[in-house]
């Protein structure tokens, strides 16, 4: 799952970066409003962290524009704004959730799972497949009942695959949802991370469709 942070102070970005990364997201951070709205545009994130007070325009502005692009995006505002009067303001002009700073990153990602139910994504249960149990909360896989260790990119790269079993993922998707902006990517990165992840998954779990991409299927041939 992609977010997009909008935070100008760099070292409360950073930290949310890495903090966010370790729990499977891919973040994408810009520090200008102006910067956001053209990256809404260009690649929609699944969600969008924005803070109110930015150096260009008002997070506020940022979120007009956004709603105008009629995007299904849940939208959280995470500023040191706490005032009554900012929060009804923030939440009447489209936002979904307010979180005021200082906070814990523990509620912050609590607020970001209930943004993700909203989406109807899985990221906040469990899915099953094929005898491969994916526990999108606490970051756990099991194999015919059995834990089983994937890297921080083998397990987003599973997470992708079994939240669209039955869709071929192309290998630039994959990309995107394994990387962030700034984050090398070598030419066979995906082969690579769905190779070893082949050797830790049931046999034949994940196809490859020939120039296009791999797929889980949703059901057993």
């Amino acid at each position: 799952m992609k977010i997009l942070l909008v935070e100008d102070d760099m070292d409360l970005a950073g930290g949310l970066i890495k903090a966010l990364r370790r729990e499977g997201f891919t973040v994408n951070h810009v520090a200008l409003g102006k910067q956001a709205i053209l990256s809404v545009r260009s690649e929609p994130p699944d969600l969008l962290v924005l803070d109110l007070g930015l150096p260009d325009i008002t997070g506020l502005q940022v979120l007009e524009s956004v709603r105008s692009l009629k995007l299904a995006l849940p939208v959280l505002i995470l500023t040191a704004r706490d005032g009554l009067d900012d929060k009804v303001m923030a939440l009447d002009s489209g936002a979904d959730d307010y979180l005021s700073k200082p906070f814990e990153m523990e509620e912050l990602l609590a607020r970001l799972r209930v943004l993700a139910r909203r989406l109807g994504t899985s990221m906040h249960s469990k899915i099953e497949l094929h005898g491969v149990l994916l526990d999108t909360r606490h970051h756990e896989v099991a194999v015919a009942g059995q834990p089983i260790n994937l890297s921080r990119r083998e397990y987003m790269l599973l997470m992708a695959l079994m939240e669209n079993a039955g869709r071929v993922q192309t290998k630039e998707m994959l990309e995107q949802k394994l990387y962030g902006w700034g984050e090398e990517v070598v030419s066979n990165a995906i082969e690579v991370h769905v190779s070893n992840l082949r050797k830790k998954m049931p046999a034949d779990l994940i196809k490859t469709v020939r120039g296009v991409g791999y797929t889980i299927s949703k059901t057993r041939a």
